[in-house]
């Protein structure tokens, strides 16, 4: 850009000590001169070197803007994923909690249950016939 700009202004100093030689040597019609059609043109250059460069610099605003809102997303992705990973590990221990809580209750419940069930078959009064004794050995 800087190039561009002193480019532009050398051309329009040269543009300008023409146009001054031909007001001197007394060069007038109602036509623009080369001369001036050239210090016109390189006025025109000069102003769009100052629109590009004011363009380049809102388009390097906002690619910076840009760049930290795109740090802005990936650290929230990083902090939803950290904490997905934590819901993930609540998740499994609560799961293996409650599945040792439901096997050791069920063991408990039929460790209660065997002596009951085994009591009648003892000789207890439950109304079923007695269990056959044990047959003689022969010698």
């Amino acid at each position: 850009m800087e190039g561009l700009m002193r480019k532009s202004s050398k051309l329009v100093g040269l543009a300008g000590a023409v146009l001054a030689l031909s007001l001197l040597a007394g060069c007038s019609s109602n036509e623009p001169s080369p001369e001036t059609r050239a210090v016109n043109a390189a006025n025109q250059a000069d102003q769009a070197a100052a629109r590009a460069d004011a363009a380049a610099q809102k388009s390097a605003a906002a690619a910076a803007q840009a760049q930290a809102a795109a740090s802005r997303v990936e650290q929230a992705a990083s902090d939803a994923k950290a904490a997905a990973d934590r819901a993930e590990a609540i998740a499994s221990k609560t799961m293996v909690e409650h599945h040792v809580h439901h096997h050791v209750h069920h063991h408990h419940a039929a460790a209660e249950a065997a002596p009951a069930e085994a009591a009648p078959a003892a000789g207890g009064d439950s109304g079923a016939a007695p269990a056959p004794a044990p047959a003689p050995a022969t010698p």
